[in-house]
């Protein structure tokens, strides 16, 4: 195993059911999960909290732990200008829900959020959102699964020093923030 990043991630859901996907990042866009990676010292709750209401707006309750996911990067060389291979990264994906009608606070310029029905959910999803929303819509709970990831695609994991993990990247077709 390389260097481990934690963070943790959200299936958000509105009151009829529908899944609230975020786009961020750079280059190849995919939808993706609300979340971040965890701070020195805190836990992957006050986490999932913090990182989704400071990335989406909005305030969520977390119901339960869907599970922990280990996104693994690839091996081989290191890419260019780092000291090493890409870490691997350890998510806690919760199982969620809006606190409200409306987001609490706007989102963060460049995080474009759209709600999506489980059964028609976008085609260029994160393995890691993929893999979730279908654990999540079985109803499972306490899943520890390996998802790995695709070199030189959105779903490669994070540089060091850099911004959101992976499941953070997306990309959004509806605008609207409205459940």
């Amino acid at each position: 195993m390389s260097a481990l990043t934690w963070a943790v991630a959200a299936v958000v859901t509105d009151d009829t059911g529908r899944v609230l996907l975020c786009q961020q990042g750079r280059g190849t866009r995919r939808y993706a999960l609300p979340g971040g990676r965890l701070r020195p010292a805190e836990g992957p709750v006050r986490a999932a909290l913090r990182d989704i209401r400071a990335e989406t707006g909005w305030d969520i309750e977390l119901i339960d732990l869907i599970g922990v996911y280990q996104l693994t990067g690839p091996g081989g060389d290191a890419a260019a200008g780092r000291a090493g291979p890409q870490p691997d990264v350890l998510v806690h994906v919760f199982r969620a829900r809006s606190a409200g009608v409306r987001p609490a606070t706007d989102p963060p310029p460049g995080c474009r959020l759209s709600w999506h029905s489980p059964a028609a959910l976008p085609e260029v999803l994160t393995p890691l959102t993929r893999a979730a929303v279908t654990d999540a819509t079985a109803g499972r709970s306490g899943v520890l699964r390996d998802v790995p990831c695709v070199p030189d695609t959105a779903d490669a994991p994070p540089r060091h020093g850099t911004g959101q993990p992976p499941e953070q990247r997306g990309e959004a077709a509806d605008t609207s923030l409205r459940p």
